[in-house]
């Protein structure tokens, strides 16, 4: 998840938050990666099954739906049964929903899967969750696609004195355990990279940033992003909220996108 969504409890997520972050996730992903993934599940089936690890309500797979073969099957994996049951409401494809211990590696149901995904979530997990996870998709050489994975970059214009203490506190509250032991935070996609490196896989990455306005939709989701910052770590910079919410403009929150697929696979 990226700045704002770790700011929330755990792995307890509104759903109102997922609504209202999926317009702003659907821009930012990059979009030849997601089509690289999608190409590496259609390589290994011709109705693949992809399986979505901390899925929520289902936003990932509505962004991939069109570049995927008519009859995709997804298994939808995560803790909060309500998101589940939201993204039953939205079907684009065939799914099957699991509510799962997220934190137990060896119950992640990845049985019959052309593809393992995720979207705004290795932020959260341990360096020895990530590790785990590629030595298992490695041995059954399955493909890896993490979209929205926080870097570490935050930036408002115009720009305020403070923006920085702010910046530094949030990368360092990233860490906090969420579960799965001290959270990667912004190192997630350098600690992922090297992880699936290690198992001799080959890992893209791209830039996937968010790009808020600050009115209309991207406003609202700018809003509840500085809500959730303040809330974390607003105490290391009294007044900053106040004076950052009395100057409107864009705020640009860094993300990466990666792909790793093991050797041989079609890329």
């Amino acid at each position: 998840m990226t700045a704002a969504a770790a700011t929330l409890p755990d792995l307890n997520f509104a759903t109102d938050w997922l609504a209202l972050r999926e317009p702003a996730d659907r821009a930012a992903r990059a979009k030849g990666l997601m089509a690289a993934a999608a190409g590496a599940a259609r390589a290994r089936s011709g109705k693949p099954c992809i399986v979505d690890l901390g899925a929520g309500t289902g936003a990932l797979m509505r962004a991939m739906a069109g570049t995927l073969p008519f009859g995709t099957g997804w298994r939808l994996v995560d803790q909060d049964a309500a998101h589940l049951a939201e993204a039953a409401l939205q079907p684009v494809a065939p799914i099957t929903t699991v509510r799962a211990d997220l934190t137990d590696l060896d119950a992640l149901p990845l049985d019959r899967a052309d593809l393992v995904v995720t979207s705004a979530f290795l932020d959260l997990v341990s360096e020895a969750w990530v590790h785990g996870l590629a030595a298992r998709l490695a041995a059954a050489r399955l493909g890896f696609y993490a979209s929205l994975s926080y870097d570490g970059a935050l930036a408002w214009t115009p720009r305020l004195p403070e923006d920085a203490k702010i910046a530094a506190a949030l990368n360092t509250d990233q860490k906090r355990d969420k579960g799965f032991g001290p959270a990667l935070g912004p190192g997630a996609v350098r600690v992922t990279s090297a992880a699936f490196r290690d198992q001799g896989y080959v890992v893209r990455l791209k830039h996937s940033p968010w790009i808020l306005g600050p009115s209309g939709a991207e406003g609202q989701l700018q809003a509840a992003f500085l809500d959730g910052v303040d809330a974390a770590v607003g105490s290391a910079a009294p007044g900053w909220a106040a004076k950052r919410r009395g100057h409107a403009g864009t705020l640009r929150v860094g993300h990466l996108d990666l792909l790793a697929l093991p050797p041989g696979a079609a890329q």
